[in-house]
């Protein structure tokens, strides 16, 4: 079997209200990352001012600022320059945004075991949360 350090990584982009997370999406991002099922890679911030300038803001060494406290960034820097530009381009002018790397530890083993029996993802698509509640509320209209 493969032996893979890393499962899938997702890229979030989270909108913020002002220029941090707030102390309730802190505790939500560690209630998540408790149960270790994902592994928190990478937090960057983005904010763009009213002009259309863009400010990145890596919290790595900026953790306990930003409310942090124990949760660790596993991969500093997985978020790359070009990932973090394109995302900024969905930023409306003056707010701000995180970019959020989550890697999928549950996923890890499967990963391992597609690649060592030769197996490939051609795709892969996830439909959010929203557009789900929404299709099986109508199905349960119905």
């Amino acid at each position: 079997m493969a032996d893979f350090r890393y499962g899938p990584v997702e890229l979030y982009l989270v909108g913020l209200e002002g220029d941090r997370p707030s102390p309730a999406t802190i505790a939500a991002l560690a209630d998540l990352l408790e149960g270790g099922l994902f592994r928190l890679l990478d937090f960057v911030i983005v904010s763009k001012s009213a002009l259309g300038e863009v400010t990145v803001t890596e919290i790595e060494d900026e953790t306990d600022e930003y409310g942090f406290g124990g949760i660790e960034l596993a991969e500093i820097g997985i978020a790359g320059d070009e990932d973090i530009a394109e995302l900024a381009e969905l930023i409306e002018p003056g707010t701000s945004a995180a970019v959020v790397a989550l890697e999928l530890v549950f996923a890890r083993n499967l990963a391992a075991k597609l690649a060592a029996s030769g197996g490939v993802v051609l795709s892969t698509e996830r439909i959010p949360a929203p557009v789900v509640n929404a299709i099986m509320d109508l199905a349960d209209e119905a």
